[in-house]
């Protein structure tokens, strides 16, 4: 058995060093919990309704201050850390991205949001279309951030790399947030992984940060109204045993992917 740990919050607009403090206020409550895996959400440190210019002045390089504290406060919580941050590359292009820290608060790498919704694209750079996996101290993770959730094929290709659970920080909108309700446990029993959805909450987020089961099944959900640290137990059998009862990944390897290959691809990080 393993815990995980979301931390729905509402970020103040342009406002890192508030959010930063928050941030880590969370972090604290959910060590103190012996939780494995910490998870914020998507643009927690800026906000999500900024200029370009905006973006530029509070952009921060991987090894930036907002990486190199969540390293700090991996090693300290003896946790895994998804930490979402606006990226500035030495060409001065701006990404939506994601640092993955392991519990020894080493940054085991990036991933950049590929697939951008509406005003993003005047925004942000597209990143590339590679999905990675990472081994973390709860397993196998992906990560998919917010819009890339919405396509079948960005979970598919995770699972197919061996993943046991897909992490989606988001700014999921409220006039979306059936849209929400319904896809996360659809990519979790399509592919039968964890999902684990953490959003923001207020300024036209819908919130209701979830962890879904293997078998679709909503096991805990936060609030749509206020900020909340949201604290479950995964179960490894449970993944066997729904891949076992559902055998989406076994039949699907056999029958569609192209060229017959037989067995999951390995995972490539």
């Amino acid at each position: 058995m393993f815990q995980v740990a979301g931390i729905q919050m509402t970020p103040i607009m342009n406002d890192v060093e508030a959010n930063l403090k928050r941030g880590q206020h969370f972090i604290q409550q959910a060590a103190a919990q012996e939780v494995d895996l910490i998870v914020l959400p998507e643009l927690w440190t800026t906000g999500y309704y900024l200029s370009k210019e905006s973006f530029k002045q509070l952009a921060e390089h991987k090894d930036g201050r907002t990486v190199t504290l969540m390293q700090d406060q991996a090693l300290r919580s003896n946790a895994s850390i998804i930490c979402p941050f606006v990226e500035i590359t030495e060409d001065k292009k701006l990404y939506i991205a994601a640092a993955v820290i392991d519990h020894r608060g080493e940054l085991r790498g990036t991933v950049h949001k590929s697939l951008l919704w509406g005003r993003e694209q005047q925004i942000f750079e597209e990143g590339n279309i590679e999905y990675p996996v990472f081994d973390t101290k709860i397993g196998k993770v992906g990560i998919l951030i917010c819009y890339e959730m919405e396509f079948p094929e960005t979970s598919r290709l995770l699972a197919l790399q061996g993943v046991e659970m897909i992490v989606c920080p988001s700014v999921w909108s409220l006039s979306a947030s059936h849209r929400w309700d319904i896809q996360l446990p659809a990519r979790a029993l399509d592919n039968t992984v964890y999902v684990f959805g953490v959003n923001t909450v207020g300024n036209n987020s819908c919130g209701k940060s979830k962890l879904v089961s293997p078998l679709g099944d909503v096991l805990a959900e936060a609030s749509d109204r206020k900020e909340e640290l949201l604290i479950r137990a995964i179960d490894k059998e449970a993944l066997d045993w729904a891949r076992e009862t559902v055998p989406y990944l076994h039949d699907y390897e056999k029958k569609l992917t192209p060229g017959g290959v037989n067995k999951i691809p390995t995972p490539i990080l």
